[in-house]
């Protein structure tokens, strides 16, 4: 009988990976960390690939990504690929190669690094995943690519070199919607808005659907004015996620003044060890202090550094807190707590999110 074979929705398909990768596809055999950046794999086959990773800024323009497809086409067959977190790499399959191209790309300014050799217990920081930002979302708190870039040149040594005691996973979403993987990172950084949205009444009877508009709160906010044609906002049942300006641009939710960013810590996805975890707030808001965020800077690396110093071998960051304790970590990490820290969520009647749904249930 005939087995249909297995089709997996993760990475390329086929006819896009180049060709020593789908020759072997299946049959990696082992790989090992020749230096922080570069990974050798070797197929069951024979086949050796190296594989050279950089990180990048995300938002690239057109003439450097034709720079950088014109050293794929020099070094690396004319493939390149952009892994999830942003970083750019190379498959090459000639070893001779690798410092050619590493030196090309030190001078359009794209660092080596971000990688990780899990079996001496030696880590680089990889590269920040975060959403849009001012660049292109319409409902950001901040920014995205400048907070990233601001702190990722504090923290360049660690994407540089492997002497981290674990993964540690940064990401920044430019506010509440969380686009980005703050939720479940072991560092995160979040924009936050901190007042309703503004009523442009005049904007609001020209451009919206009154009953979309009001229906598209999802805390019931938003009322319609039936007589003046426009809505009204509670503002003690608003959570300023900027849903209905996505609805009607009558609505626009930028503060900036009050706009500002928000620090958590403890996620993860990982089942290693210690079940999945959501992120904590730490610091509830920090001010937009724009273009280089010092305050937001100086936060993100008090928490990280307290993290790499006092980390055990393999200890993600929510791993390291509950064996030190939370009041322990907030003294290391220099930080202040506040009434607005205190964990008030309960599941009541839903009793669902008490189940164990990790992997490591045991009768």
């Amino acid at each position: 009988m005939a087995v249909e074979k297995f089709k997996t929705d993760f990475g390329p398909p086929k006819p896009m990976l180049p060709p020593v990768v789908e020759k072997n596809y299946g049959k990696w055999k082992y790989h090992e960390v020749v230096r922080c950046g570069v990974v050798k794999r070797v197929s069951e086959t024979g086949d050796v690939v190296y594989v050279a990773r950089f990180g990048s800024p995300r938002l690239l323009s057109i003439y450097t990504v034709r720079d950088l497809c014109d050293l794929a086409d020099k070094y690396a067959d004319g493939y390149i690929r952009w892994t999830s977190r942003n970083n750019i790499e190379y498959i090459l399959t000639d070893e001779k190669k690798v410092d050619g191209l590493v030196e090309e790309m030190k001078k359009l300014g794209f660092p080596l690094g971000g990688t990780r050799d899990t079996t001496k217990g030696v880590y680089a920081l990889s590269n920040i995943i975060h959403t849009q930002g001012w660049i292109h979302c319409h409902t950001p708190a901040t920014d995205a690519s400048g907070i990233v870039k601001a702190v990722m040149d504090e923290l360049y040594e660690y994407f540089t070199e492997m002497k981290l005691p674990a993964i540690c996973r940064i990401s920044l979403a430019c506010c509440g919607n969380m686009c980005g993987a703050v939720h479940a990172s072991d560092l995160s950084m979040v924009g936050i808005h901190r007042k309703p949205p503004k009523i442009l009444d005049d904007v609001v009877k020209r451009t919206c659907e009154l009953p979309s508009t009001a229906a598209g709160c999802p805390t019931g906010a938003i009322t319609i004015d039936v007589k003046k044609k426009t809505v009204r906002i509670d503002e003690a049942k608003c959570m300023a996620c900027g849903n209905c300006y996505t609805i009607c641009p009558g609505l626009p939710i930028f503060w900036p003044e009050d706009d500002g960013v928000a620090i958590l810590v403890g996620g993860k996805v990982s089942d290693a060890r210690h079940p999945p975890s959501l992120s904590k707030v730490v610091i509830p808001w920090i001010p937009n202090n724009p273009p280089r965020w010092p305050e937001v800077v100086n936060a993100v690396k008090k928490i990280f550094l307290a993290w790499a110093e006092n980390a055990r071998k393999h200890e993600r960051m929510i791993e390291w807190i509950e064996r030190i304790g939370w009041e322990k970590f907030f003294e290391l990490a220099d930080l202040d707590f506040t009434h607005h820290l205190i964990d008030d969520f309960r599941v009541g009647a839903y009793q669902y999110a008490t189940y164990r749904s990790s992997t490591q249930f045991r009768w």
